[in-house]
């Protein structure tokens, strides 16, 4: 990490917190991030999109806060394991990453289902491969079918020491299902069974409510300051 150039990016409208400007510290564009640097970076709040490599850099905000599931201690409460139960029909099937109109089209539904007025609704072709199909590292595309109908698509990330959540998306128009959370589920097991210790989970801002279901995850832990904290001890006094 040391031979890494850093740069960061002039403020922008924060995606999140709707009253607030953002930036980002970015690895420089000149690096080729391998996976195991990468993990490394992951460790100290680092994220991708795409082949781009960040962490927020906000100068008077402190919001978003990586955290990520300690996978043996980890045990569902009542409601993850109905999930479970409810959700074992799915069939997961692993790829490369690649390009399918039947992923876009689903992908489309979904931002203009559930994420309306977060600017991805409009995503086209191009944004969509930039975001979810570029990659330097060791990446897969999961597949989830009820049957042969395509009900959702997960980007992990397979590091040595976790997963790393990218992405999800699912049919929104399906009732009473809940897709998201038995995904997170799903990637617990696949840390398990790769003997995987942590699955990372991206950030979780305490005041944007899209992103509260993170804290149902336990045993979950949060990065703060530069250390990894039980989430129930750290996230209260934050």
């Amino acid at each position: 990490m040391k031979t890494l150039k850093y740069h960061t990016t002039h403020p922008y409208p924060c995606g999140y917190l709707s009253d607030r400007m953002a930036r980002s510290e970015v690895v420089a564009a000149e690096h080729t991030i391998d996976t195991e640097t990468y993990a490394e970076l992951m460790h100290h709040g680092y994220r991708r999109s795409g082949r781009f490599v960040y962490r927020p850099q906000c100068e008077q905000c402190r919001a978003c806060l990586s955290v990520r599931i300690g996978v043996d201690a980890f045990d569902p409460n009542r409601a993850q394991r109905r999930c479970w139960k409810k959700h074992q029909h799915l069939t997961a099937r692993q790829h490369k990453l690649h390009f399918d109109r039947k992923h876009f089209e689903l992908y489309q539904r979904y931002q203009a289902k559930r994420h309306i007025d977060d600017g991805m609704a409009q995503d086209n072709h191009g944004q969509y491969q930039n975001f979810l199909l570029q990659s330097h590292i060791n990446s897969s595309l999961i597949t989830f079918h009820e049957r042969e109908d395509l009900r959702m698509v997960s980007i992990i990330d397979l590091l040595p020491t976790g997963i790393s959540s990218v992405y999800t998306f699912y049919d929104p128009d399906i009732g009473q299902a809940s897709f998201g959370t038995y995904n997170i589920l799903w990637q617990v097991q696949l840390c398990r069974a790769l003997n995987l210790k942590y699955l990372y989970l991206g950030y979780w801002i305490k005041e944007h409510h899209k992103m509260n279901y993170k804290a149902n995850f336990q045993s979950l832990e949060i990065l703060i300051n530069g250390q990894w904290l039980p989430f129930e001890q750290a996230a209260t006094d934050y």
